[in-house]
C-alpha cells in the first residue's frame, strides 16, 4: 500500500534555503490551499485499486471538501465514463479535473475589471468576522496598482476599531478615508464618501459596512437603506454589492449567499480565509449553485493574496498532488 500521488525524492537530494524570490499568482494560491489538498489527497491506495475503489474515493474526498453532493455527483458521474476499467489512479485525477473543467468553466466569466473614467461604488457586506475590512484595504491596493483612484469609506461604525482599521490600511497604501465619529449613522458616513469621491473624481469608492448575521432581519434591512441613501448621491450607486464569505464556514456560506443575495441584490461574491480551511471545494459548489460570479479569494495574509479569482487556476491548483508542490518548492 502507497500514496497514489506520492513521488520518490532524488537519492542526493540536500537541503536548500528557502527561496527568496517572490513566488507566483499560482504557487501562492497553491499553497494558500495546502489545507484542502492535504484532505483530498492524504488516503492511500494500491495502485491497482479498480476504477470504483478510485471513484468512490474521491466521491467521499470532494464531499468531505464541501464541494457538494449535487455537483460531486456530477463530476463522479462524468469521469467515470472517460475512464477504462482498471484506471491509472493519474489518469483518474485527470478525467476528474476534466470534468470539473466541463461543470464550472461553461459560465465562468473573465477577470474583474473597472473603468477608468467613470466613478464605480461597491458596496462591501457580510457577517461578522469574515474579514470585510481587510480585505477593502486589499481591494484598494489591488485598484489602486491597477491605476485607480480609489477613496474609502469607514462605513461600520458599530467598531471604533474598524474605523482605525480602515485608517490604518489608507494612511500605509496612501489612499484616502472618509469617517465619522464610532456611533455616527453608517449610511451618512457613506453619503459623504460618495460625495467627496465625486469632488476628487476618484475612480473607485469602497465602502465598509458593520457585520451582521444574516439571519439578524433588521440589520439586513439597515443595508437595504445604505443602498437607498447611495441612490440619492448617485442614481446608478451602487454599481456593485460584494459578500466577503469565510472559507472557514463551509456549508453556512450557501445561506449566508441566499439571504444577503434575497435582500440586497449581489453582483459578486469574495471569499477570504482559504488559507485556514480545509472546505475549498465550497467555493466550486457556491459558484454553480448561485448566478453569481466569485471576483477574488484570499490565500494569506498579503496584500497579493486576495487574488482575482480565476477557475481553471483555481481547478488547477486544488488538484495539485501533494508532492508536486513539495517538488516546486525544492527547486525554487
Amino acid at each position: 500500500m502507497f500514496n497514489w500521488f506520492k513521488s520518490k525524492k532524488p537519492e542526493t537530494s540536500t537541503p536548500c534555503a528557502q527561496s527568496t524570490q517572490p513566488i507566483s499568482p499560482q504557487e501562492r494560491l497553491v499553497q494558500g490551499l495546502n489545507r484542502t489538498r492535504k484532505a483530498l489527497f492524504s488516503t492511500t491506495g494500491s495502485d491497482q485499486a479498480s476504477r470504483a475503489s478510485q471513484l468512490e474515493y474521491w466521491r467521499t474526498a470532494l464531499i468531505q471538501a464541501d464541494v457538494g453532493l449535487t455537483l460531486t455527483q456530477a463530476l463522479i458521474t462524468e469521469a467515470e465514463k472517460a475512464l477504462p476499467k482498471q484506471p491509472d489512479p493519474k489518469a483518474t485525477l485527470e478525467a476528474l479535473k476534466q470534468a470539473l473543467y466541463t461543470q464550472c468553466l461553461s459560465n465562468t466569466p473573465t477577470h474583474f475589471t473597472l473603468e477608468l473614467e467613470a466613478l464605480t461604488s461597491i458596496l462591501v457586506v457580510g457577517i461578522n468576522g469574515a474579514g470585510k475590512t481587510t480585505t477593502i484595504a486589499k481591494l484598494a491596493h489591488h485598484f489602486k496598482h491597477e491605476g485607480h483612484s480609489v477613496l474609502l469609506a469607514a462605513g461600520d461604525t458599530y467598531r471604533a476599531a474598524a474605523i482605525e482599521q480602515l485608517k490604518h490600511w489608507g494612511q500605509r497604501s496612501g489612499v484616502p478615508v472618509i469617517a465619522q465619529r464610532p456611533g455616527a449613522d453608517s449610511a451618512s458616513v457613506i453619503f459623504d464618501a460618495l460625495k467627496a469621491a465625486q469632488a476628487r473624481q476618484s475612480t473607485v469608492m469602497i465602502a465598509d459596512t458593520a457585520g451582521r448575521l444574516h439571519t439578524q432581519h433588521n440589520l439586513m434591512e439597515e443595508l437595504s437603506k445604505i443602498k437607498r441613501v447611495m441612490g440619492k448621491a448617485d442614481h446608478k450607486a451602487p454599481q456593485h454589492t460584494w459578500l466577503v464569505l469565510d472559507g472557514t464556514l463551509g456549508q453556512n456560506a450557501l445561506t449566508q449567499v441566499k439571504t444577503f443575495h434575497d435582500t440586497l441584490g449581489l453582483t459578486g461574491l469574495i471569499m477570504t480565509k482559504l488559507d485556514g480551511s480545509a472546505q475549498g471545494g465550497m467555493l466550486l459548489n457556491i459558484q454553480k449553485t448561485f448566478d453569481l460570479p466569485i471576483l477574488f479569494i484570499g490565500v494569506g495574509e498579503q496584500a497579493e493574496d486576495l487574488q482575482p479569482f480565476d477557475t481553471h487556476a483555481f481547478i488547477e491548483a486544488l488538484l495539485t498532488p501533494l508532492n508536486q508542490a513539495q517538488i516546486i518548492d525544492q527547486n525554487d
